[in-house]
C-alpha cells in the first residue's frame, strides 16, 4: 500500500501511526530521488529533513500555525505534504513550482525565503504580531547549522531572548551548509552533540535517585532541576541558555516517534525554545550521504549510479577564476582569498588545497567577510573576496563604510552576475551594477569572455590601487579571443568596430547575444559601431567624447535591471557633460524581480537574447527613419 498517494494535506498525516509514518518517510525519499533525477534541484538537504518535516506537520496545523524555513531550499517535503506533489515535474522550471517557500503558492508557506540566517528574525516578527493581535498560533523557525555562522542569527536570538516571546526554533544540525561548516559555532554544536560527560552525568543522577526509590514523576522533577546544573558544569558554555533561549537536545532527527514526542513536549512552552536535532545530509541515498556537497544542488542524474546525465565537463567562469588564483598566488605571496561558505561554488577548491593558509572561509557572513578583507588590505595583503552577486548585497554597508571610504585595495570577484536561472528571484544577480556603480572610489568592471576576465583579474590584483569589483556570470566560459583585444587600461572601453553614427555598447558577456544581432543589422546595411564597455564605473571619458562627436543613436545592452544600470548611468554622464542631442535606448531587464526559468528562457522573455536585441534595435531605428 502506498501512503504517499493518499497524502493531499497535512491532516492526512494524522490518520497514520508511527510505523506508517516511517513507511511514508521512505516513500517520500524515493519520490524525491526519482523526481529530482529528472528535474534537478536541492537533493541532499531535502533528504535530510524528511522525518523532521513529517513530525512538524503532524504536530502543528500550518494552515494556522506559522513555519519559516531558513533559506528554504530544504522545504521540498513540506511542499509534498501540503498538496503540491503533483507539480514536482515543474520544479524550478518556468511557471512551475518554486524551489523555495512562496506565499503565493500555498497557504502553508508563510514567508518567502532564499538567503540564509533570516528565519529567526521573521519568526520573532510573527510571534510579536500574534501577541499584539491577541491570537493563539504557534511560530516555528527551521534553521540549518550552516546558517548559524550568519550574524543576523545572533541579532535575532538576542532580541528573542530579551522579548521572551513564545517561539520554537528547530536547529537542524547536519554539520553542513553547502560546503562543510567552519568556525567556532560549528565546534560548539559539535561539543553539544558529543559530550559524553553530560549523558553520563544524567545517568549517574538517575541511578543515584533510583537507589533511594525515587522513581516516576519524582525522579523526572529532580532530574529537571539538576540537569541545568549538570549542563553548565560539564559542557562548554551553553550560549543559547545565556541568551534567554531554552535549549533542548540534541535528539535524533531521523526518529519520527522521538521527534513527535519532543515537539509535543516543547510546543506549549511560553518562551523561546531551541530544539537541537541531529540529521544527516543526503540521508537514505548512499551517493548523497557520501558526497553531500556534490548532491546539494544537482542537475538531472541517473538514479542508480547517482552520476549526472550530462557528463560533458565544461570550463565555467568560476573555474577560470579559481585556476588564475592558484597561478597568481604562486607569484604573489600577499594574495589571499576569502569565501563565505562557498569555496567550491566560487572555484576556490583547488586554491584551498594548494594554499590552505591563504584561503579564509568565514562562513555565511558576507558583512564580516568584507570588513575582514579590509583589515587584510590595511595590513599589506591583497584580499580577493569571491562571492555570488546576490549574496554580496548583504555586505553593502560594509563596502561603503569600511572599504571604499578608506579606499582600500580589496578585490571583489562577483560570480553569478546576471540571471542565474532556476533558483529564481532571490538569487538572480541583476542588481550589482546598480548597487555598486554609484559608490565613490569603487571601480567596477565586466568581462566579455574568458581571456578578458583573466586580464581584468591581473589588472585588479597587480596594477590597480583601491577597491575594485569584477562581475562575471554563471555558466560556460566563452573562449572566443581576438588577437586585437586590448589590454586593460584604467577607465578605457574597447572599441571593437567604429563605423557610422549608431553605436551599440555592450556590458560583459551579454555581448555573446549582441554580436549576432549586430551582424544581422550590418548585413542589412546599417553602419553601426560595436563597443565593449569594460569599465562600468567610472565610465570612460573618451567614450563620452566619442558619443559627443560621432554618434546620434546609442543602444546600451546589459544583464542588470534598468534603474541604476550602465545605460542609466551613461545617460546621467551625458547630461552632466551637457550632451543633450542624442537618442539613447537602454536594453536591460525590467525593474522587477525575475522569476525562475533557464537563463536562455529569461533572455528570450526579457528581450536580451539575439533575436530580442535585434528586434528592439531594428524597431527603434525604423521608428527614427519613419520620423516617429
Amino acid at each position: 500500500m502506498s501512503y504517499l498517494s493518499n497524502i493531499n494535506s497535512p491532516s492526512d498525516l494524522k490518520k497514520l501511526n508511527i510505523d506508517e509514518l516511517n513507511t511514508l518517510s521512505q516513500e517520500i525519499r524515493e519520490f524525491l530521488i526519482k523526481s529530482l533525477s529528472k528535474t534537478g534541484g536541492h537533493l541532499a538537504s531535502n533528504l535530510g529533513v524528511v522525518e523532521l518535516t513529517i513530525a512538524l506537520n503532524y504536530c502543528f496545523d500550518f494552515s494556522k500555525d506559522k513555519i519559516i524555513w531558513d533559506v528554504g531550499h530544504q522545504a521540498y517535503t513540506h511542499k509534498i505534504l501540503t498538496g503540491r506533489k503533483e507539480l514536482f515535474d515543474t520544479l524550478r522550471k518556468k511557471d512551475g513550482l518554486s524551489g523555495f517557500p512562496k506565499t503565493e503558492e500555498s497557504i502553508y508557506d508563510h514567508f518567502n525565503t532564499g538567503h540564509s540566517s533570516t528565519s529567526i528574525s521573521a519568526s520573532l516578527g510573527f510571534a510579536t504580531a500574534r501577541d499584539l493581535l491577541g491570537k493563539n498560533y504557534n511560530v516555528v523557525s527551521v534553521i540549518g547549522d550552516g546558517a548559524m555562522t550568519g550574524g543576523l542569527v545572533y541579532e535575532a536570538m538576542n532580541n528573542a531572548g530579551a522579548n521572551n516571546k513564545k517561539l520554537l526554533i528547530i536547529l537542524n544540525d547536519n554539520q553542513m551548509s553547502i560546503s562543510e561548516n567552519v568556525g567556532s559555532m560549528s565546534k560548539h554544536l559539535s561539543s553539544l552533540r558529543s559530550a559524553p560527560e553530560y549523558i553520563e552525568a544524567k545517568l549517574d543522577v538517575r541511578q543515584f535517585l533510583e537507589r533511594f526509590n525515587i522513581v516516576g514523576d519524582k525522579i523526572n522533577k529532580v532530574l529537571e532541576k539538576t540537569k541545568e546544573g549538570i549542563k553548565y558544569a560539564v559542557l562548554p558554555s551553553v550560549m543559547f541558555e545565556q541568551l534567554g533561549i531554552k535549549y533542548i537536545g540534541p535528539i535524533d532527527g531521523h526518529d519520527i516517534q522521538g521527534l513527535i514526542k519532543a515537539i509535543n513536549n516543547v510546543k506549549n512552552i511560553n518562551k523561546p525554545v531551541l530544539l537541537h536535532i541531529i540529521t544527516k545530509k543526503g540521508f537514505g541515498y548512499i551517493h548523497a550521504e557520501n558526497e553531500p556537497y556534490n548532491y546539494h544542488g544537482v542537475a538531472p542524474f541517473d538514479e542508480e549510479t547517482g552520476k549526472p546525465i550530462n557528463k560533458n565537463k565544461v570550463e565555467t567562469y568560476s573555474d577560470v577564476f579559481g585556476k588564475f588564483m592558484v597561478r597568481e598566488a604562486n607569484k604573489n605571496k600577499k594574495l589571499v582569498a576569502i569565501t563565505a561558505a562557498m569555496p567550491s561554488g566560487t572555484g576556490l577548491t583547488f586554491f584551498k588545497k594548494v594554499y590552505p593558509d591563504r584561503l579564509f572561509d568565514v562562513g555565511i557572513a558576507e558583512e564580516h567577510a568584507v570588513i575582514f578583507a579590509g583589515g587584510l588590505a590595511m595590513s599589506g595583503f591583497v584580499p580577493v573576496f569571491a562571492v555570488y552577486s546576490t549574496f554580496l548585497q548583504r555586505g553593502y554597508d560594509q563596502i561603503i563604510h569600511d572599504i571604499c571610504i578608506q579606499n582600500l585595495h580589496v578585490v571583489f570577484a562577483i560570480d553569478r552576475a546576471g540571471v542565474v536561472g532556476d533558483d529564481g528571484e532571490t538569487h538572480q544577480g541583476i542588481f550589482d551594477i546598480s548597487y555598486l556603480s554609484h559608490i565613490p572610489n569603487l571601480t567596477v568592471l565586466a568581462s566579455k569572455n574568458k581571456s578578458e576576465l583573466l586580464k581584468m583579474l591581473d589588472y585588479a590584483i597587480n596594477k590597480h590601487n583601491g577597491p575594485i569589483a569584477i562581475r562575471y556570470p554563471k555558466g560556460v566560459a566563452n573562449e572566443t579571443y581576438s588577437k586585437n583585444e586590448m589590454d586593460i587600461c584604467y577607465n578605457k572601453c574597447e572599441v571593437i568596430k567604429q563605423n557610422g553614427n549608431i553605436a551599440i555598447i555592450s556590458v560583459g558577456t551579454i555581448i555573446d547575444n549582441v554580436k549576432p544581432a549586430y551582424k544581422k543589422l550590418v548585413e542589412e546595411g546599417y553602419n553601426i559601431s560595436l563597443i565593449n564597455a569594460r569599465f562600468i564605473s567610472p565610465i570612460d571619458s573618451e567614450l563620452i567624447e566619442n558619443i559627443k562627436n560621432n554618434f546620434d543613436y546609442i543602444f546600451t545592452v546589459e544583464d542588470n535591471i534598468l534603474k541604476g544600470g550602465f545605460g542609466s548611468n551613461l545617460t546621467t554622464e551625458l547630461i552632466k557633460n551637457e550632451i543633450f542631442n542624442k537618442k539613447i535606448y537602454n536594453i536591460a531587464f525590467k525593474d522587477e524581480y525575475i522569476e525562475q526559468a533557464t537563463i536562455k528562457e529569461l533572455h528570450q522573455k526579457y528581450g536580451l537574447d539575439e533575436e530580442g536585441i535585434y528586434k528592439t534595435i531594428k524597431e527603434k531605428l525604423g521608428n527614427i527613419e519613419n520620423g516617429k
